[in-house]
C-alpha cells in the first residue's frame, strides 16, 4: 500500500510581497497536515492527501524567497541555497535511516533485509520515489506482507529533486532576461504556468494508464510545486475582502481535511483528483494573507499546532518506521485505537527527541552559516553516518550468502533426497539458498538474443534471451516459451543444456502464460495476448527443435487445470516438426513458503519445516495431464513426485528452500532436479537421446 506524505519543512522564507511578515498560519497549515497524515496512516490506513499541502507549500516559500531576491537585485546564491536547505534536511533523515537500520537487523526477518538495504540507500540520496517507481511495474519485486520503513521517503525525494531543479530553472529565467529585470518575474509566472499545464495533462494520462508507476513518478508531481510558486508570484496582486477571505480560508481547511475521507487518494493521486487539495490549500494561504477576522488563523495560530509544527519534520520521519515495526513485530496490520495511540505516543517522544539533538541545532547554528565547508562536512558527516554501517552490513551478509552458495557441501542433495535419502541431522547447515541471496535465485540466461534469434516481432523486444550455444546452428536447440513460472521450471533445463552442448533460448513475460486465451497477470508493458501470440509466430519462423512450456495452472486452493488454449498450440507446433516439452506446473501457496521454512531451520537447522507441509491438490476430473502429454511429438515432464513427495507439498527438500516466495521454485533446488529431468526426457523422446 501506498500510504506516505512528504516532509514538512522547517520554517524558512516570509510570504513574498511582505518580507517583514511571517506566516504563522501556514507553519499551523504545515502541522494539521502532518496530524491529519499521522492520523490517516495509524488509525484509518489511508491517504490523507496532506502530502500535496507539503508539496504545493515547499514550492510556494522557494519560490517566494528567490522572487524576493530578484526583487532586490540580491545575487541568487544558489550554492548557498542548497548547502542550507540539505544542512536542515539530510542529518535529521540520516540519523532516522541508521535508527530504522538498527531496528531492522534486530527485528526484521532476514528476508526483508534486501529491501530495506536498497531503499536505505534510495532514501538517503534522496531516489526512493523512483526505486518504489519501478518496483511497482516490476513483476518480479518481491512482494511482502508489510510495507517497507523507507517507503514514506519517497516524497522527500520528490521534494529534494525539486530543490534542485526550482532554483535551476529560476537562474536560467533570471540568466536570459538579466539586462530586462521587470521581466522575470512575468517570465517565471509563464514558465510555472507551464509547467503546471504540461506536468498535469501529463499525470492525468498517466495515472489513467499506470496510476501505482504515477503516484511516485516525480513528473507527475511538478504541477503540484509549480502551483505553489504560482501562488507565490500573484499573492501580492491579490486582494479579497475580509469576510469573503474567511470564508475561503474555513473552505480550504475543512477541504483538506475531508480530502482523504472524501477522495481515494491511495488509489486516484495524482491525477486531476489532487487538484482537491492543492486548491484548498491556495485558498488557505490566499485567504490568511491579511488575517482576515473570523478566518481559520484562530485554530493554524493556536498553541496546540505551533508544539507540533516544532518537531513536524521530525515526526514525519518517524511516525511511518514505528508504525511498520509495529506491524512488523505483531504481525497484524492494522493497530487498532490503543495500540495506535502507544504508536503515535513513541512517534512523539522520538520527534521531540530528533528535533531538539539534531535537527534545530544544526539547522539553527549560525556558524553553519558563516563557513560554506563547515556546511559541507555537515552534509558529508550525515552520508557517512549512514553509508559506513549500511555498506559493512550489507557487504559482510553478502559474502557469508555468497560463501555458503559456493559451498561444495554434500549436506545439500536437495531433490536428490526424495530417492537416496541421508541422514541431515548430522549436518546441521543453513539453509540454502539465504534469506538475503532470493533476489539472485531467478534463472537468467545472460545473453540477449541476437542474430537470426533476435526477434522481429516487436511485441517481443526485451523479451529474449540466449546462452552462448544457442548461436552454434549445428546444436540442438530447445525453446522455452512463457511466463515466470516457465522461467524457473528452465532451472533444470539449464543444467542439461550446459552439460550436453544444447542452445537454450527463453521467450518470457512475467504474468503472461503461453495460452490462447489464458489469464493474464501482467500489469506492464505489451499485452499478454499480443505477446503469446508474437511468440508463437517465433517459434515457427526459428524453428526449434523443441519448445519447453509450462502445461497446467496450479492455484493454492483449487484443482490444477490446463492453461487455456494448450492443446492448439501443442498441436500447432508438433505439426510443424517441432517437439513439445509439456510441463506441470509447480504448486502455489496461500503463504510465503520461504518464510515458513526459513523461520523453523533457524529453530531447528538442518530440519525440512513439516509444519509448512502442503497436501497436493489433484487435476479437474476431465483436464488430465496425460492426455495432452499422450498425443505424438509430446513429452511429459512432471516434477511433482519431488516438489510433493507422497502427496505432501514441502518447503524445503534435501537442506534447500523448494521455493523464493509463495508460489515459484527457487533456482537451487531447481538445478537438483536435472538429473530427473534428463530421466524424463530419455524416457519421452529423441531430444534427451540423441541431443548429446
Amino acid at each position: 500500500m501506498k500510504t506516505t506524505h512528504p516532509t514538512p519543512l522547517p520554517p524558512t522564507a516570509p510570504v513574498a510581497g511582505d518580507p517583514l511578515t511571517r506566516r504563522a498560519d501556514i507553519d499551523g497549515l504545515r502541522a494539521l497536515a502532518i496530524l491529519l497524515v499521522v492520523a490517516y496512516h495509524v488509525w484509518l490506513g489511508r491517504v490523507s492527501g496532506g502530502v500535496d499541502v507539503f508539496l504545493m507549500v515547499s514550492a510556494f516559500f522557494l519560490t517566494a524567497s528567490f522572487v524576493r531576491r530578484v526583487g532586490s537585485e540580491r545575487p541568487l546564491a544558489l550554492a548557498s541555497f542548497w548547502l542550507r536547505r540539505f544542512r536542515r534536511l539530510l542529518p535529521a533523515a540520516a540519523v532516522t535511516i541508521v535508527g530504522v537500520l538498527g531496528v531492522a537487523f534486530a527485528a526484521y526477518p532476514q528476508t526483508e533485509w534486501p529491501r530495506v538495504w536498497r531503499e536505505a540507500w534510495s532514501s538517503l540520496f534522496y531516489v526512493e520515489n523512483w526505486t518504489l517507481a519501478l518496483s511497482e511495474v516490476d513483476y518480479y519485486a518481491r512482494d511482502s506482507a508489510t510495507p517497507s520503513p523507507f517507503q514514506h521517503f519517497w516524497s522527500l525525494s520528490v521534494q529534494g529533486q525539486v530543490f534542485i531543479l526550482w532554483p535551476l530553472i529560476i537562474a536560467a529565467v533570471w540568466l536570459i532576461l538579466r539586462r530586462r529585470r521587470h521581466l522575470v518575474i512575468p517570465a517565471l509566472a509563464v514558465v510555472f504556468g507551464t509547467i503546471f499545464v504540461a506536468s498535469l495533462a501529463f499525470s492525468v494520462v498517466e495515472t489513467m494508464r499506470a496510476q501505482s508507476f504515477a503516484y511516485f513518478d516525480t513528473r507527475t508531481r511538478l504541477w503540484e510545486f509549480a502551483a505553489g510558486s504560482l501562488v507565490a508570484i500573484a499573492l501580492p496582486h491579490v486582494r479579497v475582502r475580509p469576510s469573503i477571505a474567511a470564508l475561503l480560508g474555513w473552505v480550504g481547511i475543512v477541504g483538506i481535511v475531508m480530502c482523504g475521507i472524501v477522495l481515494d487518494v491511495q488509489g486516484g493521486f495524482p491525477g486531476y483528483l489532487a487538484l482537491w487539495p492543492v486548491i484548498c490549500t491556495a485558498l488557505v494561504i490566499v485567504a490568511g494573507r491579511d488575517r482576515p477576522r473570523g478566518g481559520p488563523a484562530m485554530i493554524l495560530e493556536s498553541a496546540p499546532l505551533r508544539f507540533v509544527s516544532h518537531d513536524a519534520y521530525a515526526l514525519y520521519l518517524v511516525h511511518w518506521p514505528v508504525l511498520v515495526t509495529w506491524m512488523m513485530v505483531s504481525g497484524r496490520s492494522e493497530p487498532g485505537w490503543l495500540a495506535g495511540a502507544g504508536i503515535v505516543l513513541v512517534s512523539f517522544v522520538l520527534a521531540r527527541i530528533v528535533s531538539t539533538l539534531v535537527e534545530r541545532p544544526i539547522r539553527d547554528a549560525a556558524f553553519f552559516d558563516g563557513s560554506r565547508r563547515l556546511g559541507v562536512l555537515a552534509l558529508a558527516a550525515s552520508v557517512l553516518l549512514v553509508a559506513a554501517p549500511l555498506a559493512a552490513w550489507q557487504l559482510t551478509i553478502q559474502h557469508r550468502a555468497a560463501a555458503l552458495m559456493d559451498s561444495d557441501s554434500g549436506g545439500y542433495p536437495g531433490a536428490a533426497q526424495i530417492d537416496s535419502p541421508i541422514d541431515l541431522a548430522v549436518t546441521d547447515l543453513p539453509l540454502m539458498p539465504p534469506a538475503t541471496a532470493l533476489d539472485d535465485e531467478w534463472v537468467d540466461l545472460n545473453g540477449s538474443c541476437a542474430g537470426d534469434l533476435e526477434p522481429v516481432e516487436p511485441a517481443l523486444a526485451g523479451s529474449c534471451a540466449q546462452t552462448a550455444a544457442a548461436e552454434d546452428s549445428d546444436a540442438w536447440r530447445v525453446l522455452v516459451m512463457g511466463d515466470s513460472h516457465a522461467q524457473q521450471l528452465m532451472s533444470p533445463l539449464a543444467v542439461l543444456a550446459d552439460q550436453q552442448g544444447w542452445g537454450l533460448v527463453a521467450l518470457l513475460k512475467g504474468g503472461c502464460a503461453i495460452g490462447i486465451g489464458a489469464p493474464t497477470w501482467s500489469a506492464a508493458g505489451t499485452p499478454c495476448d499480443d505477446w503469446r501470440a508474437a511468440a508463437i509466430e517465433y517459434a515457427m519462423r526459428v524453428q526449434p527443435d523443441a519448445v519447453y512450456l509450462v502445461a497446467t495452472r496450479a492455484t493454492p486452493s483449487s484443482p490444477e487445470v490446463l492453461v487455456e488454449g494448450i492443446r492448439e498450440i501443442a498441436e500447432e507446433l508438433t505439426a510443424n516438426g517441432i517437439q513439445v516439452i509439456a510441463v506441470r506446473d509447480n504448486p502455489r501457496f496461500d503463504f510465503d513458503m520461504y518464510e515458513c521454512v526459513s523461520e523453523d531451520s533457524e529453530v531447528v537447522p538442518g530440519a525440512d519445516a513439516a509444519s509448512c507441509d502442503v497436501p497436493e491438490l489433484a487435476f479437474v476430473d476431465g483436464e488430465d495431464f496425460d492426455d495432452l502429454t499422450a498425443a505424438d511429438g509430446v513429452i511429459a515432464v512432471d516434477f511433482r513426485p519431488w516438489l510433493c513427495p507422497e502427496g505432501v507439498c514441502r518447503g524445503s527438500i534435501g537442506n534447500v528452500a523448494v521455493y523464493i516466495d509463495d508460489n515459484h521454485l527457487s533456482d537451487s533446488y531447481g538445478r537438483t532436479l536435472a538429473p530427473m529431468l534428463q530421466q524424463m526426457l530419455d524416457v519421452g523422446g529423441p531430444l534427451g537421446t540423441e541431443a548429446g
